[in-house]
């Protein structure tokens, strides 16, 4: 059965830690996009990695921390003004509406979007529906369990 998701919701990322972050859905979009900055590529023992910072300074969820992982892919992914771009892929895990989910996720610049991740079709297909009149569906279930488990 198929989930209803709003517009926007809120989900946890646990291998980024980050918990209640923004999401925008984006039915127009192939891949799911996080913002991030300061991406390069580096070698550790020998293996090549690729090293980013998540969100800006302005955001309240940023934290001063550099990741690196192996767990990736290049792509070429076109942006939102339909120009393609060559773009490090991360492999991670997506919770929403209590369920986990694997997604990649492109790493892109996005300090000029009201939202530091964007939802593509790849998480979407399959899993849910798109109700634009409906906006955080996942995050307010989240809330409704989490006050009647402390009644």
């Amino acid at each position: 059965m198929k989930l209803t998701i709003g517009r926007k919701d809120k989900a946890d990322f646990p291998e980024l830690k980050l918990t209640n972050i923004s999401c925008k859905i984006d039915t127009g979009a192939f891949t799911s996009t996080i913002h991030s900055h300061d991406i390069k590529e580096i070698i550790i023992d020998g293996e090549k990695y690729i090293e980013f910072q998540l969100l800006d300074p302005s955001h309240p969820k940023y934290r001063d921390e550099k990741l690196k992982t192996k767990n990736l892919t290049k792509k070429n992914i076109k942006n939102s003004f339909g120009i393609t771009e060559e773009r490090f892929v991360i492999k991670t895990i997506i919770k929403i509406f209590e369920n986990e989910y694997p997604i990649e996720l492109s790493l892109s610049e996005r300090s000029d979007m009201k939202n530091p991740i964007l939802i593509g079709r790849t998480l979407l297909n399959n899993r849910f529906i798109v109700d634009t009149d409906q906006y955080n569906l996942s995050y307010k279930l989240k809330q409704q369990k989490r006050k009647n488990k402390n009644k």
